[in-house]
């Protein structure tokens, strides 16, 4: 697997259209930083470390819903392994004028673009959740 980011985001939009209510996903540690911040900003309903039928560790992931639609209704990859996008603070782009969020990968962790621009740090923007 080249992008195990890529692969997550495709496995939570792939569930979330078929309407699962939850979603495994190899284990590490940059895939829980992102969920974490998917977490916090409201689109899944959290994530659960357990290990997985072939043994390795594997996250589970538990998708959110509102009114029988899933919250999250796009989930696109921004930074990809052959090309990797960097932005300043001051170039992080708002997603859908600020009602989505931009997961960004920076020197003070993974945070969503509103807490970089607090923080004042820029870094690699990993992908968009509207």
């Amino acid at each position: 697997m080249n992008d195990p980011i890529a692969d997550m985001l495709t496995r939570i939009r792939n569930s979330s259209m078929r309407g699962k209510s939850t979603v495994v996903t190899p284990a590490s540690k940059l895939r829980a930083w992102v969920l974490d911040v998917l977490a916090d900003e409201g689109y899944i309903r959290g994530y659960e470390k357990m290990t997985g039928a072939d043994g390795h560790p594997a996250i589970e992931i538990s998708l959110k819903y509102y009114e029988g639609e899933p919250v999250i209704r796009e989930l696109k990859r921004v930074s990809k392994p052959g090309r990797r996008v960097y932005m300043g603070v001051n170039d992080i782009p708002q997603v859908r004028q600020g009602l989505g969020v931009s997961i960004v990968s920076t020197p003070k962790g993974v945070m969503s673009d509103q807490s970089a621009r607090s923080h004042n740090v820029g870094g690699e923007v990993l992908c968009t959740v509207f």
